[in-house]
């Protein structure tokens, strides 16, 4: 694509289904590489990834070849599928249905990512469903509860 130029942020978040704490310390790494790899092969530039044993957060450099939709298919269903080959988990893993996605400007990557890097400490604090609202609120996204992440608080 000639003469195009694009500078296209966007920051993922996504649950394990019914919020399941099924990703380990042992193999989240192992997750994370397995999904940067997927992400780069469809030609964008993972910037940031990290997570709870619950859901993910990464930050995509993304390019206008691919259709966010597409991309986040092929995140879940490859990644799912990684995991289920590797029986990192008893019974099958799904992702849950849907994900978050938000666009972040260049100005404001350095402050996001440190807020993806910084997910275990954050959570001391603010549970997934208290994170997850607030960014809803923060873009002034309308949603309805029903739409939402299944929420089980433990």
């Amino acid at each position: 694509m000639g003469n195009t130029f694009t500078q296209i942020y966007i920051h993922f978040v996504f649950s394990v289904k019914n919020r399941e704490c099924l990703i380990k310390n042992d193999w989240e790494k192992e997750l994370y590489k397995y999904i940067t790899g997927i992400v780069k092969a469809n030609g964008h530039k993972l910037i940031a990834i990290n997570g709870m044993p619950d859901h993910v957060h990464i930050l995509v450099g993304l390019k206008p070849t691919q259709s966010i939709s597409d991309l986040m298919q092929d995140v879940k269903g490859s990644s799912s599928k990684w995991i289920n080959d590797k029986k990192l988990v008893y019974g099958k893993f799904k992702w849950q249905s849907g994900y978050g996605g938000f666009s972040y400007s260049h100005s404001q990557l350095n402050n996001i990512v440190q807020y993806i890097m910084k997910q275990k400490e954050h959570h001391k604090r603010k549970t997934f469903r208290e994170e997850y609202l607030n960014i809803l609120k923060s873009f002034n996204i309308k949603y309805e509860n029903k739409y939402l992440f299944d929420f089980i608080e433990y």
